[in-house]
């Protein structure tokens, strides 16, 4: 590259930064956020991947084809299905049909895929009938099969011919507004404790600090034996949905406090607390208008990075049968049909709800960083 070249790129590059510089002058604090977070581009892609769960999850009764817990016998442990376009050289969406094979190894049927039968598929098609949000009943759905009596199994079926996709998209609000609202519960009493223990220090912060040690101390798993123990079995699985919530959230909300704690104890020294202080500001002003405006980012990105620790929590202890159980649908209930080796050998469709796990803890992650990373917008 020639020297000219160079002297040019230079002088263009150092243009954008003086036009960046302009434009941030007298910008808001999230707007200097969203400005260096958008320059983040993982985070920024694993914010469209976290709308898009959160999303599958809000919609999930319209997106899945069939009831999550319609059950055929015939079609056990049935194959995905691969969506074709093209039916004789005429557009037709469609999937294949199966047929039974004798495995002479075990001597157990086994589907494959039919090349001869072909089951007409489509958008926004009539189906079985379910209640939207509780509020209204409809029988539409995204996807699905133009006679609903026909095989549609995109991501197969499971031991009780259930259909894995619709399961999957029903699991996913339940995991993910257990991480959601888990975390909202334990950010009012994390918000609330670490703020008074950052704040007023003393007696009580070694009390909450000593609270959130003994917390952290118990090991986990003799923790969950006994709550799981202690739940009553003849309670609901929506009160026992409630209970694992509340659960998650008395023991999760100790890195949120000690967050909180840290950004008192810096900020209660700082010269605009003190000039408020001596200006005979209230305390809750002083805190709620001076001081908590500049948690705000961190507490975003404490969530955000604390949210698939509660996904996680979640998926383990239903995967062991500790949390939350059938009819419940969740990622970790649907983990349950993978403790036995014929679906790891057979069946390994049924892992794509431990994939899906992984996918939005990443996301969330990667959010997570970019959030606190723009959290200090003047950082370089």
């Amino acid at each position: 590259m020639s020297e000219p070249t160079v002297q040019a790129a230079a002088d263009a590059a150092l243009l954008d930064q003086q036009v960046d510089a302009s434009r941030l002058q007298g910008a808001s604090q999230w707007g200097l956020i969203w400005h260096k977070f958008r320059r983040h581009k993982l985070a920024v892609f694993s914010l469209v991947v976290v709308g898009f769960i959160y999303f599958v999850a809000l919609f999930a009764e319209f997106l899945a084809p069939t009831d999550p817990g319609r059950f055929d016998p015939r079609y056990t442990y049935a194959p995905p299905q691969s969506i074709g376009l093209f039916v004789d050289g005429s557009f037709q969406p469609h999937v294949k049909g199966y047929s039974i094979e004798l495995d002479q190894a075990s001597f157990r049927r086994v589907f494959v895929v039919d090349p001869d039968v072909t089951i007409p598929i489509g958008l926004f098609v009539r189906g079985q009938s379910y209640r939207m949000w509780g509020l209204f009943e409809t029988d539409l759905h995204f996807i699905g099969p133009l006679d609903p009596s026909q095989p549609f199994f995109l991501m197969g079926a499971d031991r009780l011919g259930r259909d894995m996709l619709s399961r999957t998209i029903h699991g996913t609000r339940i995991s993910m507004s257990i991480g959601l609202v888990g975390v909202g519960l334990s950010l009012v009493i994390g918000m609330i404790l670490g703020g008074i223990s950052g704040y007023y220090g003393g007696f009580a912060d070694r009390a909450i600090q000593r609270v959130i040690e003994f917390i952290r101390s118990i090991p986990t798993i003799p923790l969950w034996l006994g709550l799981a123990a202690a739940m009553p079995r003849e309670w609901p699985p929506l009160q026992v949905y409630f209970a694992i919530l509340v659960i998650l959230s008395l023991i999760g909300w100790t890195e949120i406090a000690r967050v909180v704690r840290g950004r008192f104890l810096s900020l209660r020294g700082d010269d605009f607390v003190i000039a408020a202080r001596l200006d005979g500001v209230s305390e809750y002003r002083l805190i709620m208008k001076h001081m908590m405006p500049s948690l705000y980012s961190h507490i975003i990105a404490a969530i955000t990075l604390a949210i698939p620790n509660m996904i996680l929590a979640e998926t383990a202890l239903s995967f062991l049968g500790l949390g939350l159980q059938p009819p419940i649908v969740s990622w970790g209930v649907l983990l349950q049909d993978t403790q036995n080796l014929r679906a790891i050998t057979q069946a390994p469709w049924l892992f794509i709800p431990g994939i899906c796990v992984v996918v939005a803890v990443l996301a969330l992650n990667f959010l997570g960083d970019g959030v606190r990373d723009a959290a200090d917008p003047y950082a370089k």
